[in-house]
């Protein structure tokens, strides 16, 4: 089996490892009853609405 003739140096072994560590993109899209920004297929935590139905109580 072939075995390495040198240690990868520190900046090729980050440099493969950068992709995994980047940050992650987040799909952001506005809420249709109140127009603030939140996640998809998740309940607004301003207004409480999901799918045009009222999930949570949000005192106010």
């Amino acid at each position: 089996m072939a075995t390495p003739k040198q240690k990868p140096s520190r900046a090729r072994t980050h440099r493969r490892k950068a992709k995994f560590y980047s940050a992650i993109k987040v799909n952001v899209v506005k809420c249709p009853s109140c127009g603030e920004p939140k996640l998809p297929h998740r309940v607004c935590l301003n207004c409480g609405q999901y799918g045009g139905k009222q999930v949570l109580e949000i005192g106010e």
